[in-house]
């Protein structure tokens, strides 16, 4: 037998009725619309219904009937959320009001009298499964629409996010550096983050964020010029001066991308920024923070810029070995910072050198 297409696929209506002769004149009725499925009381009627899923469009329920009655059938369905998916018609010759009233509380869609008249139960029936399909394709357009929009929205974050990597790599080579730099202080970042007490408070996909929006700690970087970017030997005061303004040139520039804004990396990129050469004592720059004033972000940044500059080759230096770099950071010879943060730093200092091993 050749299969029909889904879409015309007959949809059932079922009739709930203990009288034959009342299902066979509504069977009668609808045949020519809808398949037809019959229960002869409200037990198994109720049984089709949590059964066939969506295949039905609708039900013809009665109210007296052995085994269990159709209010029963609607107690039954209310909790579960089936009545605003299944229109349900009551179909009886008990019209009493208090009937009524607790079958439309229990969320029927309509209650149609005892002798039925063809005409006005067929188009009352159809004009509500009409109204139900209609609001399910809308629904289900909404969704595709929705899933679009989210396609969409990752699309830009990710291109924006490609920018912003290419352009944090694009002032490494100006500075001498690989690329690596920014990689090695995303993975600093989050491993201290994800993997101490530094990061208590912050959800992963906060530490995600914060991560990415490290890369962009030395952007400020673009506005130097090479000559002190690039110097080999130790820079005079002047240059110094000049070589601090990266962190509120970083800041500037990405005030100005108003694309950058939107993006929930952005407040932990500005911050970081400006703020990863504070120290904890104060005497950091570019605003003097000190203490609790600097956020953990800024501060986590901090350390990891450090670390990996001791640890590395720079135009000016050669990379410190592994105990210097540790002496040097916790002595206070790179400036001072968080003790709590000092802690968390030697808690995870073995899988920090790893990054570098792994690298080679």
């Amino acid at each position: 037998m050749e299969q029909q297409p889904r879409d015309l696929i007959p949809r059932t209506l079922l009739i709930v009725d203990d009288d034959e002769i009342n299902r066979g004149i509504l069977a009668h009725i609808f045949a020519g619309q809808y398949a037809i499925r019959e229960a002869e009381n409200g037990r198994e009627g109720l049984q089709i219904i949590e059964n066939a899923g969506a295949s039905l469009c609708a039900v013809l329920l009665d109210v007296v009937m052995p085994e269990m009655d159709g209010l029963a059938v609607l107690r039954a369905l209310q909790p579960t959320g089936a009545l605003q998916r299944l229109p349900v018609f009551l179909i009886t010759a008990e019209a009493r009001d208090e009937v009524m009233r607790e079958a439309y509380a229990l969320g029927v869609m309509d209650v149609i009298s005892k002798p039925v008249v063809p005409y006005v139960v067929q188009r009352r029936v159809q004009s509500v499964v009409e109204l139900f399909d209609a609001r399910k394709r809308l629904s289900r357009t909404v969704e595709q629409q929705q899933s679009e929009l989210v396609r969409r929205a990752r699309q830009i974050v990710d291109l924006n996010m490609g920018m912003i990597e290419a352009l944090s790599t694009a002032i490494e080579f100006r500075d001498g550096e690989s690329g690596e730099h920014v990689r090695r202080i995303h993975d600093i970042t989050a491993l201290l983050l994800s993997r101490t007490a530094m990061g208590a408070g912050l959800s992963e996909e906060e530490i995600e964020q914060i991560a990415l929006a490290s890369i962009m700690h030395d952007v400020g970087k673009i506005a130097i010029p090479d000559a002190i970017l690039n110097k080999p030997g130790r820079l005079t005061p002047e240059e110094y001066e000049i070589m601090k303004t990266h962190t509120l040139r970083g800041a500037e520039l990405l005030a100005s991308i108003p694309q950058l804004r939107d993006n929930q990396a952005y407040a932990y990129a500005y911050d970081i920024a400006r703020h990863h050469h504070e120290r904890w004592d104060g005497r950091g720059y570019p605003d003097g923070l000190k203490g609790e004033e600097i956020s953990i972000w800024a501060q986590v940044v901090s350390l990891a810029d450090v670390y990996d500059a001791l640890s590395c080759k720079r135009v000016y230096k050669q990379a410190f070995d592994r105990d210097t770099v540790i002496r040097m950071i916790c002595t206070g010879q790179c400036g001072a910072f968080n003790p709590k943060l000092l802690d968390s730093f030697l808690a995870v200092e073995p899988q920090l050198r790893c990054l570098y091993e792994q690298r080679g």
